[in-house]
């Protein structure tokens, strides 16, 4: 007949003996210790390789995606600021031509005001004005209109901007329009 655990005195050492050898198996010899844990070492080695792979694949799409992020951010500035430029243009011309006094002179002051925050409104965004008068002439930042002869003026360099160029970061925006010596 079968003893239940509390039908076994503590006091008996005998019973105790066949608990724990009923609980625990039969040790293993070393070498198959040694095997398994080689075997398991293994795989925890493969599993912290896989785990670090993911991680670092897992870093470069964040990276990829705020990249990408960006770019598209910085595209859809530049196409809205395209259109700002078109009033900039207009605002500029109005004060190249502006009265000097009476009334008109307040009014021009109020453009020139409302110049200067389109100007620092496109600048937040980070488009920047190009500063091309009196620089050698870049095919990849101006377009000349005319070349034309000067004396003292080393052929090449930029004479007059008629529109001003704009950079949105390190990308041409929009190039300036620029009269070229020759």
């Amino acid at each position: 007949m079968e003893n239940t655990p509390e039908e076994l005195s503590p006091e008996d050492p005998s019973q105790e003996a066949d608990q724990a050898a009923a609980v625990v198996e039969a040790p293993e010899s070393l070498e198959e210790l040694h095997a398994r844990l080689t075997e398991l070492q293994e795989k925890a080695d493969e599993y912290l390789d896989g785990w670090q792979r993911a991680r670092a694949e897992f870093a470069n799409y964040k990276k990829r995606v705020e990249r990408d992020q960006a770019q598209v951010y910085q595209s859809a500035v530049g196409s809205i600021a395209k259109r700002y430029l078109e009033v900039l243009d207009d605002l500029e011309l109005a004060l190249k031509n502006r009265p000097q006094s009476g009334d008109g002179a307040e009014w021009a002051a109020g453009i020139e005001l409302i110049y200067r925050k389109l100007l620092n409104f496109l600048e937040a965004e980070g488009v920047i004005q190009m500063q091309a008068d009196g620089q050698a002439f870049d095919p990849n930042l101006h377009e000349a209109i005319s070349s034309d002869e000067t004396d003292g003026i080393p052929a090449g360099q930029i004479i007059e901007v008629l529109r001003q160029g704009y950079l949105l970061g390190e990308r041409v925006l929009r190039p300036a329009t620029v009269r070229v010596a020759r």
